[in-house]
C-alpha cells in the first residue's frame, strides 16, 4: 500500500517531475500525476503548478493535456504565453495540438533505448 502524501509533499513531488522535463518535451497533466505518485489525479496538476513559487523557475509550458493540447482558452493570455515558450523550444504545433509521439517525454526515452537499432 502507498503511503499518502501530505499535500505539500504532494505538490512538492508534482514539482519535482515538471523540472525535470527537458527543453523541447512535453508532459501531459496525467503523466506528470503518475509520475508524481497521484495515479490518475491529473486534475491536481495545474493546481500543484499556480502555487509553485516563482523564483523556482518551473518550466510549467512543458505541462499539456492528453489531448496534445494547451489547457488555456485560445484567446487568453496564458495561453498565448505557453505557446510562445514552447514554440521557442521548437515544439511544433499542427492544427492547434503538439504531437506525443514526437514531442513527448516518453518519446525521448524510446528514441535512447532503441536509438542503435534504428
Amino acid at each position: 500500500m502507498i503511503k499518502e502524501l501530505s499535500h505539500p509533499q504532494k505538490q512538492a513531488a508534482v514539482w519535482s517531475v515538471v523540472a525535470a522535463i527537458p527543453k523541447g518535451r512535453v508532459m501531459t497533466y496525467g503523466e506528470v500525476a503518475f509520475q508524481a505518485g497521484l495515479g490518475r489525479a491529473a486534475r491536481m496538476i495545474s493546481g500543484a503548478l499556480r502555487k509553485a513559487p516563482d523564483n523556482m523557475g518551473l518550466p510549467w509550458h512543458r505541462v499539456i493535456n492528453a489531448r496534445g493540447e494547451i489547457s488555456f482558452p485560445r484567446d487568453s493570455e496564458a495561453y498565448c504565453e505557453q505557446y510562445e515558450l514552447l514554440a521557442a523550444e521548437e515544439i511544433v504545433f499542427t492544427n492547434g495540438r503538439i504531437s506525443l509521439r514526437k514531442f513527448g517525454l516518453k518519446s525521448l526515452v524510446d528514441e535512447q533505448l532503441w536509438a542503435d537499432i534504428f
